[in-house]
């Protein structure tokens, strides 16, 4: 079965043209990629290639070149502004992975995947085009981005209009993140979370940001019409009641989910068979072991 299509990808990809020309706002890919760099720094293995997977900017490349390690390091980008100099890249939409089964030694991704339709699948794809030992290093926005403006939204449509329209993305769960990689057959697969707050001075300045940055709606099914005015003051006045610091400026809350996991090979760390262990947990921490209370059946 297909996956249902959540997104307008020509729409996306409009945005983001839009943003690049008015000068992308791009704090986030900044921070993602200074976390990644740092996440590399940790892996002690040599990479020959590297394939940036959508990152819709040059800051993932940026962090590959400073790294040092990389012969090669190919570029996937949503858009020609994207494409960063010096280095082999192309068009293409990240949903769609354009590698060769077993090409290449590190995938990276930042901040891309959570516009892709069939997430499971994209893995899958970035699973089958690594090497053996190969790495994926990858983040998205999770389901705790932006829920100030969801909410303040949700309730000014309610007031005014009588109903709720979709107007923010339903951004992944990092409690599913490790399940999709495991059934991506992402060996060894770790998952954490950065939650970032922005402030703003008002509303009004992260929804220009949110614009800068290629994300305003383009869920397939969002409202068409034109957001009414009143709706938007309204939505706009619930979030500065709610969501406002003592010095009257908002915020705004964005969840980065991290993903990573080895393409399988022999020479990795298995998980022990449960009951091998050649030490007793209380023993390893040296404490005094309890018991739970009588097992069943026990007088």
């Amino acid at each position: 079965m297909s996956a249902p299509v959540l997104f307008d990808r020509e729409l996306l990809r409009r945005r983001l043209a839009r943003a690049a020309s008015i000068g992308a706002a791009d704090f986030l890919l900044v921070r993602a990629a200074e976390d990644l760099a740092d996440r590399l720094r940790t892996v002690l293995r040599p990479f020959a290639s590297a394939l940036d997977l959508g990152t819709p900017g040059p800051q993932a490349v940026e962090a590959l070149r400073a790294d040092g390690r990389l012969e090669r390091i190919v570029q996937a980008a949503p858009i020609r502004a994207a494409l960063a100099r010096g280095v082999s890249g192309f068009v293409a939409d990240p949903a769609l992975l354009a590698a060769r089964r077993e090409s290449v030694d590190l995938i990276v991704s930042l901040l891309a995947l959570q516009t892709v339709d069939d997430l499971p699948g994209t893995l899958i794809q970035a699973r089958q085009a690594l090497r053996p030992d190969g790495l994926f290093v990858g983040c998205l926005l999770g389901g705790a981005t932006l829920q100030e403006l969801r909410q303040a939204f949700m309730q000014a449509e309610s007031e005014i209009e009588g109903g709720v329209s979709p107007r923010v993305a339903p951004f992944a769960d990092v409690r599913d993140a490790g399940a999709l990689l495991q059934r991506a057959g992402f060996a060894l697969p770790v998952t954490d979370v950065d939650t970032v707050v922005v402030r703003h001075a008002s509303p009004f300045g992260l929804m220009r940001d949110l614009r800068a940055m290629g994300g305003a709606n383009a869920l397939v099914a969002r409202r068409r019409e034109p957001l009414r005015r009143a709706t938007l003051l309204r939505a706009a006045e619930i979030y500065a009641e709610r969501f406002s610091d003592p010095d009257g400026k908002v915020r705004a809350t964005f969840e980065i989910v991290w993903l990573s996991g080895w393409a399988p090979h022999a020479s990795q760390q298995k998980p022990l068979r449960p009951g091998t262990a050649a030490m007793r947990l209380a023993d390893a921490l040296r404490t005094e072991e309890k018991s739970a209370g009588e097992k069943p059946g026990e007088a």
